[in-house]
């Protein structure tokens, strides 16, 4: 990291230490980085709090905070992180200072830039949504085993959909691919029915946050 580097500002809605609620790292503990703003407006979103607000804070602060917690995993979430050109420097920042890091975004910007140290899980936005017109299709070919796939589903036509779509760009040979339902939308027990009848090569999974916390910001 070079010095401009951490002098680098981003806005950053919360920092906080919690279990991680997803991907194949769930229940590790994890520190989580938000930083504020979203392209996105999905209709099952509950991160709106992060759109706006939150305070400006350099690269340098971000890492004494991260340190303070005494953890091996960094999440860098939204929002959108990508959305703000600093998410760039900042991932390379903490993967330097020996963190294990992985980066949650909605699929819409390009990852091509991420440092390769970083586990990208790429949402794939389903009909549902609201924004399938935003998915970048150009991520799935820079995706490697290192990174994972996720799909947020609200129905059966999401599920349809997305069986389709795994398919057609054999996702399960690029990485690790999430089935996850939309909180009180889908049942997961009715996804998870769907996945065995149809012996797809994915994961279900369950936010495990919103089952310890329900949700509450700062978990």
């Amino acid at each position: 990291m070079t010095p401009n580097h951490s002098d680098a500002q981003l806005r950053i809605s919360e920092i906080f230490f919690s279990l991680q609620g997803e991907t194949s790292r769930v229940g590790l503990p994890t520190v989580f980085v938000r930083l504020t703003g979203c392209p996105l407006r999905c209709t099952y979103c509950d991160t709106a709090y992060a759109f706006s607000g939150g305070q400006t804070m350099s690269i340098a602060e971000i890492l004494s905070q991260v340190a303070g917690f005494g953890a091996a995993y960094v999440t860098v979430t939204g929002g959108e992180p990508l959305a703000q050109k600093n998410c760039i420097p900042l991932l390379q920042a903490l993967c330097d200072a020996g963190y294990q890091v992985s980066l949650e975004t909605g699929g819409a910007m390009d990852i091509g830039a991420v440092d390769g140290r970083v586990m990208r899980v790429v949402d794939i936005k389903t009909p549902a949504s609201g924004e399938v017109d935003k998915n970048r299709w150009e991520n799935l070919p820079l995706l490697n085993r290192h990174d994972e796939i996720k799909f947020v589903l609200c129905d059966e036509s999401d599920y349809q959909w997305a069986r389709q779509i795994l398919e057609q760009h054999r996702l399960a040979e690029k990485c690790p691919v999430l089935f996850s339902p939309a909180h009180g939308t889908l049942n997961a027990t009715q996804l998870a029915e769907w996945i065995l009848r149809d012996r797809l090569p994915v994961r279900l999974q369950v936010q495990l946050h919103k089952l310890l916390w329900n949700n509450v910001p700062g978990h």
